[in-house]
């Protein structure tokens, strides 16, 4: 730790107390970019894998997200709550890299109770998605391992989802998938989504997307997670067993029939 500090100039950290090992000063994120994140040897590379969705409806947001977190080939997890909580109208999902996505939108939570207490007024989708991109933009190329979906109130109180990656993409729209398995859950978004469902009907069409990516993509799974905003702020609808689910489904739906056709054959 004193070998890091020695390369900062007394203008960058005033002291460091090594009996606490704790900072006197924060170290301003650009000064831990220029110092850190441009390390050349790093060669490593973990895939990830995951599947989180999001979409607006008539009467809000569904947020659903799985619950598997795998390095490379290895389940490290099946409970990995992949829906971060900015503040009480603004959740943020989790894909990629998770150290990442955690520590970056912890740091969006701080930075949105900031501009709260600043300008004396609730921050809204568009403002705390922008402040996140601009940050991942000015890591760009560093390593960073990022796709998230900022969803949340908007300056008029209606609803807005943002989708940001660590590429410093920010897109505004309706309805996003992101992770491994977005292609599977897009495909029953595609069939079966539009804008006056009921919220009932908005619940279990999310639970059907996320479950048929867990059913093709192998570093989806665990439980799925769901959450609804409204005007009011957000609510967690449930945690669901994707092995009970999927049984469930067979039997009120219909689907996954060539799954007891070929045990039964």
């Amino acid at each position: 730790m004193e070998k890091i500090l020695k390369s900062f100039s007394k203008d960058e950290i005033e002291t460091y107390d090594s009996k606490e090992s704790v900072y006197k000063k924060r170290i301003p994120y650009n000064i831990l970019k220029e110092k850190y994140l441009s390390v050349s040897e790093v060669t490593s590379k973990i895939t990830h894998g995951t599947t989180t969705l999001s979409f607006r409806f008539s009467e809000g947001i569904i947020v659903a997200v799985d619950s598997r977190a795998t390095a490379g080939s290895w389940i490290a997890s099946q409970t990995v709550h992949k829906v971060i909580h900015i503040n009480n109208h603004l959740l943020g999902t989790m894909a990629g890299g998770a150290a990442d996505c955690q520590f970056w939108e912890t740091v969006l939570s701080m930075e949105c109770r900031l501009y709260e207490l600043r300008n004396k007024t609730q921050i809204s989708a568009e403002v705390s998605s922008k402040i996140l991109a601009n940050i991942l933009y000015s890591y760009k190329g560093m390593g960073l391992s990022v796709g998230t979906m900022i969803c949340g109130l908007d300056s008029k109180r209606g609803t807005s989802i943002f989708y940001l990656d660590s590429e410093g993409t920010r897109l505004k729209g309706n309805l996003f998938c992101v992770g491994s398995g977005q292609t599977f859950a897009y495909s029953i978004l595609d069939a079966e989504y539009h804008w006056n469902l009921q919220k009932d009907q908005a619940i279990y069409l999310a639970k059907r997307a996320i479950l048929a990516s867990t059913h093709r993509d192998s570093y989806s799974g665990g439980f799925i997670n769901i959450y609804y905003i409204n005007a009011d702020g957000y609510e967690f609808c449930g945690g669901f067993d994707v092995g009970k689910l999927f049984y469930d489904t067979i039997k009120t739906d219909n689907s996954f029939q060539h799954v007891i056709q070929a045990s039964t054959s």
